[in-house]
C-alpha cells in the first residue's frame, strides 16, 4: 500500500513539472512572436507619395465613340500643270517653299506662240481690209441701183461679199484671241497660296499638254479621311468631335465631323467620314492619326484606365486607406475619353476614395505610406 502512494506522488510530481516546462515554452515562443512583429513593424518600408500619386475617385464626363484612323492630309490641293507644249523656262521654287496666290512659278518658251499671235493679229487685220473693199463696192451698187443703171442682183452680190468679208474678220479676231490666250498660257502661275509639296519637272525640259509642273498644299485646313462601316455611321453627325493622336505630336489634336460621304464604298461597303482638325502647328500631310470620335456622353465614377489592375483573377485598384495600400476589386464599365486620357466607368468603390495613379506600380497590400505635401507657390515680388 505504501508503495502505490510512492508512484502515485512521483507521478503527480513528473505531471506537474511537465505543465511547468509547456507553460514556460509557450510564454517564451509568444514572446518571441512578439518582439518578431514588433522587429517587423520598425523596419517596415514606409513609402513617399507625391500628391499627383494620389487620384480622388470622382464623377467624370466620359465621351464614347468610334476608332477612327487615317492619314492626314490637305483640305485644298492644287498641281500647277502646263496648259500649252513647250520648253520649260524660269522654274525656280522646290519643295517646302511658300508660294502666294497669283505668283509666277515657271513659263513656257513664248517664241511660238508669239508668232502664232502675230500672224493671227495680221490675219485679222487683212479680213478688216476686205470688210473695208466690200463695204464700197456694196455701196457704189446700191448708188447704181437707186439710178436704174444695174440690177438689184448685182447688189444683192455685194451684200453678200460684205457679209462674208465680216464674217471673216470675226473669225480672225476669235483666232486672234485664241492665240493671245495661249500666249498668255505660257505664264504659269500659282492657283493659291500654299507649300510646295512636290516639283515634277525641270527647268529647260520640254513638257505636254496638262503636264504636272509642281504641287501646292494649303496646310492652313487639314482633314483625315477615316473609312467606317455602315453599322458605325448610323450615330455620326456632321459637328461631332474627336481627339486624334497625330503621328509625332504628343498632344492630342481636337478635330469635328466636317463632311459625310453619302455614298459607300464599293467593295468594303464602308462609309468615308472626312474630318477637319485644328489648325496647329507641324501638321504635315501624309501623317498618321488614330483617335476616337465622341458619339455619346456619359457621367459617371471613372478612374484612369492604366489604374486599374488585372494580375489577380478579378481586376483591382489601389486605393490608401488610414495611410495603408489596399486592393479592391472592382466592376468594370464602360470607356472613354477624358481629358484626352482612356477612362472605364467602376463600382464597388465609394466616391472620394484615394486611387493610385499607375506610375506608381504594384505595391503589396497594407503598404504604410505617407503623401508628401505640396511645394508651396512661389509669388511674384
Amino acid at each position: 500500500m505504501k508503495r502505490q502512494i510512492k508512484w502515485v506522488l512521483v507521478g503527480l510530481v513528473v505531471t506537474l513539472l511537465a505543465i511547468a516546462v509547456l507553460r514556460a515554452l509557450g510564454a517564451r515562443k509568444a514572446q518571441q512572436a512578439a518582439l518578431t512583429e514588433q522587429t517587423a513593424r520598425a523596419t517596415q518600408t514606409v513609402i513617399e507619395l507625391a500628391a499627383s500619386d494620389l487620384l480622388p475617385l470622382q464623377m467624370q464626363e466620359l465621351t464614347r465613340g468610334l476608332p477612327v484612323s487615317g492619314t492626314l492630309k490637305a483640305a485644298n490641293t492644287a498641281y500647277v500643270k502646263a496648259r500649252v507644249p513647250g520648253e520649260l523656262q524660269g522654274l525656280s521654287v522646290r519643295e517646302g517653299d511658300a508660294v502666294q496666290a497669283g505668283q509666277v512659278i515657271a513659263r513656257i518658251d513664248p517664241a511660238e506662240y508669239e508668232a502664232r499671235l502675230r500672224q493671227a493679229q495680221l490675219q485679222a487685220d487683212a479680213a478688216k481690209a476686205q470688210i473695208d473693199i466690200a463695204q464700197r463696192q456694196y455701196d457704189n451698187n446700191k448708188a447704181l441701183v437707186d439710178r436704174g443703171f444695174i440690177s438689184t442682183t448685182a447688189l444683192d452680190t455685194s451684200l453678200s461679199n460684205l457679209n462674208a468679208a465680216r464674217a471673216n474678220h470675226a473669225a480672225a479676231l476669235a483666232a486672234a484671241d485664241v492665240a493671245r490666250k495661249s500666249m498668255a498660257d505660257t505664264t504659269l502661275k500659282a492657283p493659291m497660296s500654299g507649300f510646295v509639296s512636290q516639283r515634277l519637272a525641270q527647268p529647260g525640259e520640254r513638257v505636254a499638254l496638262d503636264a504636272r509642273i509642281v504641287e501646292i498644299v494649303d496646310l492652313s485646313r487639314m482633314e483625315i479621311e477615316a473609312a467606317l462601316s455602315a453599322a458605325d455611321t448610323a450615330g455620326v453627325r456632321v459637328g461631332q468631335q474627336a481627339l486624334l493622336q497625330v503621328e509625332g505630336h504628343a498632344q492630342p489634336v481636337p478635330a469635328r465631323v466636317a463632311r459625310i460621304n453619302p455614298s459607300t464604298q464599293a467593295g468594303s461597303r464602308s462609309v468615308l467620314v472626312y474630318l477637319q482638325l485644328k489648325s496647329v502647328p507641324g501638321l504635315r500631310q501624309g501623317l498618321f492619326v488614330q483617335g476616337t470620335l465622341g458619339t455619346e456622353k456619359l457621367k459617371t465614377l471613372a478612374v484612369p484606365l492604366q489604374a486599374v489592375r488585372s494580375d489577380k483573377p478579378q481586376p483591382y485598384i489601389q486605393v490608401v486607406e488610414n495611410q495603408q495600400v489596399r486592393h479592391v476589386s472592382v466592376t468594370l464599365g464602360a470607356r472613354g475619353q477624358a481629358g484626352g486620357q482612356d477612362m472605364v466607368a467602376i463600382s464597388g468603390l465609394p466616391a472620394g476614395s484615394l486611387v493610385l495613379a499607375s506610375t506608381v506600380g504594384p505595391l503589396q497590400e497594407g503598404t504604410a505610406v505617407r503623401t508628401t505635401p505640396a511645394a508651396p507657390a512661389v509669388q511674384g515680388r
